[in-house]
């Protein structure tokens, strides 16, 4: 279903008419793309000041394209980068090169590390909030929680999530469509320690010192090396998948 952007004829401009779309029918668009996306989910990241579609007089939103484009946005860097929101939003406030719905423009990988690693605040979500964004059942949240592949805290006696802990969750959901089950995530969680670990051999007494330049520095390095070691990684992955595909 389609609305009228604007009452009157005039204000349509440009080479081509654009339309307002309800909240339903951006859904039905991205759904072909986005399995999990659903209206409440866009609701979602409008009440996370991701998204400020207009409104009529009755107080029903009207997406534009490039409210829409937006949205595909932020959708491809949760699915495709695993960013959480803290830092989408942090990247789209500040008009850095994002992946816009045509895929021209995407950002600096480590830029985006940067962000992750440097902002320390977080988000927390229940249980409740984890399954409705993610789509994962609860059994599958207390496996990761008990193989350690997600770390929950309690706050004020309440279990809660961070932002990464729901994206592991979305990751891990999607691999248990194929089988994959939290017990064979133990990998990841092991290689991940092991990174860890030598990175903090290499920087942890200077992640440790009292001297602010010093732990600033400290803190670049840390992301510079995390994400030559995230993409290090990732090439290996591509290199052993070619000798699996026979190319």
């Amino acid at each position: 279903m389609t609305v009228s952007g604007h009452t009157g004829r005039g204000a349509e401009t440009g080479s081509r008419p654009r339309k307002a779309l309800t909240i339903g029918a951006v859904c039905k668009i991205l759904q072909s793309e986005f399995d999990d996306v659903s209206i409440s989910k866009i609701r979602y990241l409008e009440d996370q000041k991701l998204l400020n579609p207009r409104r009529t007089s009755g107080g029903y939103r009207l997406y534009s394209q490039s409210d829409v484009e937006r949205l595909r946005t932020i959708l491809r860097l949760q699915r495709d980068e695993f960013l959480p929101l803290r830092v989408i939003r942090q990247e789209l406030a500040s008009g850095g090169d994002l992946v816009l719905g045509d895929g021209e423009r995407k950002p600096a990988a480590g830029a985006v590390r940067r962000a992750i690693l440097v902002d320390t605040s977080r988000a927390y979500l229940s249980l409740e909030e984890i399954v409705e964004e993610t789509g994962a059942r609860e059994e599958l949240i207390s496996e990761l929680e008990n193989f350690g592949i997600v770390q929950p805290e309690k706050r004020e006696g309440k279990t809660v999530y961070d932002e990464t802990d729901r994206e592991i969750i979305r990751a891990a959901n999607e691999l248990s469509r194929v089988w994959v089950g939290a017990r064979n995530l133990r990998v990841f969680r092991s290689s991940a320690d092991r990174e860890a670990n030598l990175l903090e051999a290499l920087l942890g007494p200077s992640l440790r010192s009292r001297n602010p330049e010093r732990r600033k520095e400290a803190l670049e390095s840390l992301e510079s090396l995390a994400a030559t070691v995230s993409h290090l990684k990732h090439l290996l992955l591509v290199r052993d998948l070619r000798r699996l595909a026979g190319e």
